[in-house]
């Protein structure tokens, strides 16, 4: 907070600078003022002026081209005009040059309070101090999550009315196990922040499974007031689907799932519920088909294959294609495969976690994937001489309705 504080310091040199330049010129302004007020000749310009026209009057009576009458109404007007004249040009005593000079010196001191009182107010001191705990954890030697916890317990008792501070407690407590103190922090974050809909909702989650995975009356309470006002709220109706898993009802529970998966932003969460779905159907004894369509539902990747004309000759029409999902470093087994023929082709078709070999390498797990369609003579998944390629660079996971994403087989496997 130092460095920042000198940062402030060093913004405030140049307005500061331009405040005094006042004072700093006040000398040669006086100087300047002083020069000109010597040197004026208005006064002695004006008075020629109206010694011009009063001549010039004068020769017009004698012409007899006005009256005495006309004359005196004009010389009476020639001498207003100069005594107005001469009134206007006359110049107040000019002050000194160091006249008021306390006024600059109380100015700038008045920036620098407002600045540094608005900065306290408004600024982000606070989050500042923050940033710079958690960085300091994780650049350490020793850095834990218990480590992380201790040093962000001493912010929140330094700074106790911070939101940030305890919005970064909760998870730590919540992911740690301490779902007491998971608790404290949330309620402190709701009194600091109001009761907004997201925030109560997470209370009645962590305070459900503090219970046991039990509906209390307290976590009922919190549940009532969320779907209230949101009834379409993802992290209760999760919530709910677990509880009425837990109790055997598995179609309560896949509606509350289904339901919850429409509000879900994060595709990880959305797909640990479709999962739970199709565990759910499968105690519910549905079909394989219900299963891979609820799977299917999630994030994937829709293919449209074609072979280049004449590469299919001398494949039987029985000829497997395997069509392949991998991750984009290839350090994961294959996310998703599906099995076609040469006779299918061209084909389109969807790819998801109904698709995977294995719960530990799934399309979900991955943002993007790229896809690897070979045409294998021997029938068998290990590439091999002689076998047809077609591939794709990595594309991002798609919904359902989305555009294929076309694959050529164009050549053959050396």
């Amino acid at each position: 907070m130092t460095l920042l504080w000198i940062a402030f310091a060093l913004l405030l040199v140049p307005a500061l600078w331009l405040l005094s330049q006042p004072l700093r010129r006040a000398a040669s302004v006086h100087a300047a003022q002083r020069d000109f007020e010597d040197n004026d000749r208005s006064a002695e310009q004006n008075v020629a002026i109206f010694r011009r026209r009063l001549a010039s009057l004068e020769a017009a009576r004698e012409r007899g081209e006005i009256d005495a009458e006309r004359f005196a109404e004009d010389k009476l007007e020639l001498e207003r005009s100069l005594l107005e004249d001469t009134a206007n040009l006359k110049a107040r005593p000019l002050k000194a040059a160091l006249s008021g000079r306390l006024a600059v010196p109380l100015v700038m001191v008045a920036v620098v309070i407002a600045a540094v009182a608005w900065y306290q107010q408004e600024g982000e001191e606070d989050n500042l101090a923050l940033y710079a705990a958690i960085q300091e954890v994780r650049q350490a030697p020793e850095a834990s999550a218990g480590v992380m916890i201790q040093r962000l317990e001493q912010e929140a008792a330094r700074q106790p009315d911070n939101p940030n501070v305890w919005m970064t407690l909760y998870p730590l407590y919540r992911d740690t196990g301490q779902g007491e103190a998971a608790i404290r922090a949330l309620e402190r974050l709701i009194e600091l922040e109001g009761r907004q809909v997201t925030l109560v909702a997470q209370l009645a989650q962590i305070e459900f499974f503090v219970a046991n995975r039990s509906l209390t009356e307290e976590v009922q309470a919190l549940v009532d007031e969320v779907l209230e006002r949101d009834p379409r709220q993802p992290t209760v109706l999760g919530m709910l689907g677990i509880a009425a898993f837990d109790r055997g009802r598995y179609e309560e529970a896949i509606d509350h799932w289904r339901r919850a998966v429409a509000g879900f932003e994060d595709p990880a969460s959305a797909d640990a519920l479709r999962q739970g779905i199709a565990v759910a159907q499968e105690r519910l004894g549905a079909s394989q088909d219900e299963i891979d369509a609820t799977l299917a539902a999630g994030p994937g990747l829709n293919v449209r294959i074609s072979l280049d004309e004449g590469l299919g000759e001398g494949f039987d029409e029985a000829t497997a294609v395997f069509v392949v999902a991998r991750d984009v470093d290839g350090e994961l087994p294959p996310l998703a495969v599906a099995r076609l023929s040469v006779a299918d082709l061209p084909a389109t078709l969807r790819l998801s976690d109904a698709n995977a070999m294995s719960p530990q390498a799934r399309l979900s797990q991955v943002s993007e994937a790229r896809l690897v369609v070979r045409v294998s003579r021997s029938g068998q998944a290990t590439p091999q001489a002689g076998d047809l390629l077609g591939d794709h660079a990595a594309v991002a996971l798609q919904d359902a309705d989305a555009e294929p994403i076309e694959v050529r087989i164009d050549r053959i496997v050396d």
